[in-house]
């Protein structure tokens, strides 16, 4: 499978703004270095061990996210490079985030995860959690994270109508939140749904980003 054909074919069918993140885990560097040849910038990691190893070997205008469960003793790792921590889904790990983001000097972009999905696996904050916590204030109160937007995975089913619903609710959960007075308007503008199954559907629903990587690299095997 050409890996480079694959962004080339899914790119264009994209609308303006909507960024493709790269889920690479579990590939190797010469597929993560195929892809970013064919000008994808944009990587998505679930391990921290994995990402730091990767992170170390290719070109360093890479933007690398973290979109899986994150340990709080692992924050600091990643830390001082991480784009983007997309799987946020606990106030100890924003507080952790923001220590270890100020020990390095630097804002980290987070999402906040949310749990739409009927699955009991899946993370996250629940919808009326994630509406208080801005209702509170406390995404301005943490200076060394910028809370950037939402995230979330809907069930894995075949039932794409269930999957519209779960987008939908995500999605009229940003619009409300985006309209409150404690949230930064210009800075809360991502909203991250849409794997290779489903991303079609996560669009057509308001998604700023799509993370794929089965429809990119292959079935892992």
């Amino acid at each position: 499978m050409c890996v480079r054909d694959n962004i080339l074919a899914i790119k264009p069918h994209l609308p303006e703004g909507v960024k493709l993140v790269a889920v690479s885990k579990f590939q190797p560097i010469e597929a993560l270095l195929e892809a970013y040849d064919a000008g994808q910038r944009f990587f998505g990691e679930n391990r921290v061990q994995e990402l730091i190893a990767k992170q170390s070997l290719l070109p360093e205008d890479i933007e690398w996210h973290f979109i899986g469960t994150l340990q709080k003793n692992k924050v600091k790792f990643i830390a001082p490079f991480i784009s983007m921590i997309q799987s946020v889904d606990s106030i100890k790990l924003m507080q952790e985030i923001n220590r270890q983001a100020e020990k390095s000097n630097r804002v980290i972009p987070v999402l906040l995860e949310v749990h739409i999905a009927e699955e009991e696996s899946k993370h996250g904050f629940l919808p009326e959690e994630c509406k208080a916590l801005f209702e509170n204030g406390m995404p301005e109160q943490l200076k060394n994270i910028q809370v950037s937007g939402l995230m979330g995975m809907a069930t894995f089913t075949d039932d794409t109508a269930q999957v519209r619903r779960e987008f939908s609710t995500l999605h009229a959960l940003f619009c409300e939140i985006k309209t409150m007075p404690t949230t930064n308007k210009t800075l809360f503008t991502e909203l991250s749904m849409g794997m290779s199954d489903d991303y079609r559907i996560a669009i057509e629903e308001g998604s700023t980003m799509v993370r794929i990587g089965a429809a990119l690299f292959g079935v892992r095997r």
